[in-house]
């Protein structure tokens, strides 16, 4: 699973990896922790406006939900069964880039999880890149709020990841750059991306 995340890289430098511009220079684009958990607004790329970057909430809500109550519960979608479930399959094709340079993961070093390590996880050279992602378009019907939310799609951890996330062993679906609009355009079927093997490094903090 993943909910906590890092983007710590500035507007220049994502603009640069990702060849598209800030939708507004006054955002506030990076951060060195995102708590899923708050909902924070970080920076993605659509399917639909890809040479612009924006700001999504994280924890999707569906265009046809009453409230925002149940989206701590969708902070992430397994690919496994994103095509299933009513939360995510009337999204799966609104794909999204979304943009990090790290995420926290904790390790159990006993059978009831009492003692947990925490690991930083980054790219060898710790540069940004993208999870793989879906997105939905939400209006509040009672006070009119709009919101553009995400979900960071996941999948079975390969084995570097799962001798950290030892318990469920999962780990978010991170895209290289040359398959990046492979999950955009949807040129790859989404078995393609069940398979994570890209180098990454951990970091005890």
């Amino acid at each position: 699973m993943c909910f906590h995340s890092k983007q710590s890289k500035d507007a220049q430098t994502l603009e640069k990896r990702f060849k598209a511009k800030l939708k507004n220079k006054d955002f506030v684009v990076n951060s060195e922790r995102y708590n899923g958990f708050t909902f924070p607004k970080t920076p993605v790329i659509t399917n639909v406006n890809k040479q612009e970057i924006q700001l999504f909430n994280w924890g999707l809500i569906p265009s046809w939900a009453k409230d925002d109550k149940f989206r701590a519960n969708t902070l992430n979608a397994r690919i496994e069964t994103i095509t299933e479930l009513p939360s995510f399959k009337n999204n799966v094709k609104n794909r999204c880039l979304i943009i990090a340079d790290g995420f926290f993961e904790w390790k159990w070093l006993d059978a009831k999880g009492k003692e947990k390590q925490q690991y930083l996880i980054t790219l060898p050279n710790e540069e940004p890149f993208a999870f793989a992602g879906i997105y939905s378009e939400w209006t509040n019907k009672n006070t009119g709020e709009f919101l553009q939310t995400y979900s960071i799609v996941t999948t079975e951890a390969n084995p570097f990841m799962a001798e950290i996330h030892n318990t469920k062993k999962r780990m978010p679906v991170i895209l290289t750059p040359e398959n990046e609009n492979g999950w955009l355009n949807e040129t790859n079927n989404i078995e393609d991306f069940k398979s994570c093997n890209i180098d990454l490094k951990a970091i005890a903090v």
